[in-house]
């Protein structure tokens, strides 16, 4: 019996659907049977006739295209993926970020099942042959009504050979279905179906060297669009079931010079150039898919999913104090104890002191809770407003951070009560605020409230990693790191960090002295001595002394235990406009390198003789280290919030040379970088990857908790941990400290 009911409000849905409004309410009985059937009705509408929507799928090797082959098509700004694909042949773990709406990048780990990391076994054990590979793909034309969306791309352009090829592809949609005509040279244009149309223009792009610049790592701009081409092709659908879609291509490597093939003799025949995939999805947040290539290979992957401009702080957060005008007649009848309370628990202003006079309180703190400073000010001016007189005009909030006053702003007391009273339309505090230059100098007498902690600690658990290591893919250390600090003056402070190891499994780390022979000191490469070796150790104990001059000058001398590896003397100074999308700074530090077995011994030599640690080798028993650093937000569309830092000088091991650290910021206020460290080593000096280079994220706490915080979660991953282009890692960078001058760190959120 419910089959009738069914239908018939199915075609009565359909119907109204449809038909004008008047039309539908003449037959609206027919639609509204019974409430039963209208839930069915609308059940049946969500997925039934809700549209299907094709969205960008990732390739076995990262990144937005079929299965082998990219496409030029983009995902959306922001989207970070998470990949592993798995065949007979390869295991491709990835991860891919849309750092622009124009420039898609890839990292990717590839184990080559059929070859060992190396022949000696003692070094390498079983470990599987591990390649390193980056990828960037930029989008030439955007998809218009008779354009296709067109991108040109390098996969592997830092790598040793395995994988690197140049591609250019255009995608159109029609309707839900992609379609992809791309060619591709080196790895991608293996299968030479077509002559490459660079060689007609000079004989230089008409070969391709076989081997790789250096030590591997380097980018080899002399191989790229040369020597053999290929067309490749494919679609895409998305069938009328939203989770399901289908992939062909047609595969232009004939995977004759694959790793495999030419040093493990394995058969990689390719006894089609066609490749057939299937792809489900899993909501918003992953796919998982399987594929067969080559006609005789099939592939297994997954993918997971997020969007860093999409990515939503939840909040349990105390509200903001209601308004009521204070009754106190004059400042000594305020309980500026419980103002002080209400400052740090709903505003999140910690170590703070109030200083009132006639007509003005100011606030001197640091703010901990609210990325956001509006948020932060209008919470502070609704406590000063509930509590001091009305012959207070002004509400001062300096910020500090490590006792140094970074910014002022004045908020008008009269103006931010029509603000609290919702006088007129989109009242809100910055209508009553101004931010400028620090200029006010409290006097003790005015001191009212003084919440200022000199004691300080903290506990933590810590996870130091490796991927990619001969050794082992995965090397790893658990422990707890605890921290401590007390201020001594009010511009001193002594601080220090004990680290206790609970588990790791560096003790399958070999790396005794670089098998390729480099002299360089051991600044990095001994960190197996400093972690396995070391089960509890201390991380650093120094004195540190802040200063701001006013003006935007700010500086810090330190002098100690610095890291885990080195100690020493040295000071930082920095030049940082208010509100300005540029500043600058010089440090220098005198160091010496701490001995791994002791907490408080240095090296007093630098040359060691082997024991333990293989053939001789050279440390840093003294030496300086310290860069000359500019720091600048470019301010055009296309590179939109991000920050650019170049520094000069002297690193860890005494090389000299050049860091360039290149970050985004998405919505959310997730951060995304890279850097990269070049410097007077030659590739042979430096070793296995030819130059120092890393990426990182960082989080912010109050997207990953219930509550608002300015913490961040850090990630860095270097992809080979190597001697040269090493800086020392301060506990402080001045840079970090003034944020709140133009806030980079502590922007906030976009995402509502």
């Amino acid at each position: 019996m419910m089959t009738p009911k069914f239908s018939l409000s199915l075609i009565a849905g359909v119907i109204a659907s449809a038909l004008p409004y008047s039309t539908f309410a003449a037959d609206q009985s027919v639609a509204n049977q019974s409430i039963e059937n209208q839930s069915v009705v609308n059940k049946v509408s969500n997925t039934v006739f809700d549209p299907v929507v094709l969205t960008p799928s990732q390739t076995d090797f990262g990144g937005v295209g079929l299965m082998q082959m990219p496409s030029g098509r983009m995902a959306p700004e922001g989207e970070f993926n998470i990949g592993a694909s798995i065949n007979n042949e390869y295991h491709h773990y990835n991860v891919s970020l849309q750092v622009m709406p124009w420039l898609e990048t890839t990292i990717r780990y590839t184990l080559v099942q059929d070859l060992l990391y190396s022949s000696d076994e003692s070094f390498s054990g079983r470990t599987k042959y591990t390649d390193k590979g980056i990828d960037f793909k930029i989008r030439l034309l955007e998809e218009s009504k008779w354009l296709p969306e067109t991108s040109v791309g390098v996969r592997d352009f830092g790598g040793t050979g395995l994988f690197d090829g140049e591609f250019v592809a255009a995608t159109k949609r029609f309707g839900n279905l992609d379609v992809t005509l791309g060619m591709g040279w080196g790895y991608l244009g293996q299968s030479s179906n077509i002559t490459n149309p660079f060689c007609k223009a000079s004989d230089k792009f008409c070969s391709r060297q076989s081997d790789y610049k250096g030590k591997g790592g380097s980018v080899d701009f002399e191989r790229w669009f040369k020597g053999s081409a290929a067309i490749y092709g494919g679609i895409e659908y998305q069938t009328p079931y939203q989770p399901l879609r289908f992939k062909v291509e047609y595969d232009s490597n004939d995977y004759s010079q694959d790793f495999p093939v030419t040093r493990g003799k394995v058969d990689m025949t390719q006894h089609t150039p066609w490749n057939f995939g299937v792809l489900y999805g899993l909501g918003d947040w992953g796919d998982i898919k399987v594929s067969y290539q080559r006609g005789d290979t099939l592939t297994l992957g997954v993918n997971l999913t997020t969007n860093f401009n999409d990515m939503k702080a939840i909040w349990r957060d105390e509200p903001i104090t209601a308004y009521d005008e204070s009754s106190n007649q004059s400042i000594d009848e305020v309980d500026w104890q419980r103002v002080n309370q209400q400052l740090n628990g709903n505003a999140g202003y910690e170590d703070n002191r109030i200083y009132a006079d006639d007509d003005s309180v100011t606030l001197v703190a640091t703010q901990t809770k609210y990325r956001d400073s509006d948020e932060a000010h209008d919470r502070a001016s609704r406590i000063f407003a509930n509590h001091v007189p009305e012959t207070i005009s002004t509400y001062r909030i300096i910020e500090t951070n490590q006792s140094m006053p970074v910014s002022e702003t004045l908020i008008d007391a009269a103006q931010y009560k029509k603000v609290a009273n919702n006088e007129y339309f989109d009242a809100k505090v910055a209508d009553a605020s101004q931010t400028d230059e620090v200029t006010y100098s409290p006097s003790e007498h005015s001191l009212k409230s003084d919440n200022l902690e000199r004691w300080d600690y903290s506990v933590s658990p810590t996870l130091s990693q490796s991927i990619g290591s001969a050794e082992n893919f995965y090397l790893y250390a658990v422990g707890i790191n605890t921290a401590g600090s007390v201020w001594l003056t009010d511009k001193v402070q002594a601080s220090g960090s004990l680290y206790f190891n609970l588990f790791d499994n560096y003790d399958k780390f070999n790396y005794i002295t670089p098998p390729d022979g480099t002299s360089v000191p051991r600044v990095r490469t001994m960190f197996r001595a400093y972690v396995h070796e070391n089960p509890v150790r201390m991380n650093n104990l120094q004195l540190t002394w802040f200063e701001e001059y006013g003006a935007g000058f700010y500086s810090q001398m330190y002098a100690g235990y610095l890291e885990s590896m080195f100690g020493g003397i040295g000071s930082e100074v920095m030049y940082r406009p208010l509100n300005s999308n540029w500043a600058f700074g010089i440090d220098a530090t005198y160091i010496k390198q701490r001995t791994p077995g002791d907490w408080f011994g240095f090296y007093e030599q630098d040359h060691q003789e082997g024991g333990d640690y293989g053939r001789d080798y050279t440390v840093v028993s003294s030496g300086v280290t310290g860069f000359a650093t500019a720091y600048y937000a470019p301010q055009w569309s296309f590179l939109k919030n991000t920050l650019l830092k170049v520094g000069v000088g002297q690193f860890l091991a005494g090389d000299k040379g050049t860091r360039i650290d290149f970050s985004k910021q998405f919505d959310s206020g997730v951060i995304a970088g890279a850097y990269a460290s070049f410097t007077d080593l030659s590739a042979e000096e430096f070793g296995e990857g030819s130059y120092t280079k890393g990426f990182y994220i960082s989080i912010p706490f109050d997207i990953m908790t219930v509550k608002p915080s300015k913490n961040r979660a850090n990630f860095n991953w270097q992809p080979l941990t190597r001697d040269g282009g090493q800086m020392l890692n301060k506990q402080h960078e001045l840079y970090e400290l003034t944020d709140e001058r133009s806030p980079w760190f502590s922007r906030e959120s976009k995402v509502r």
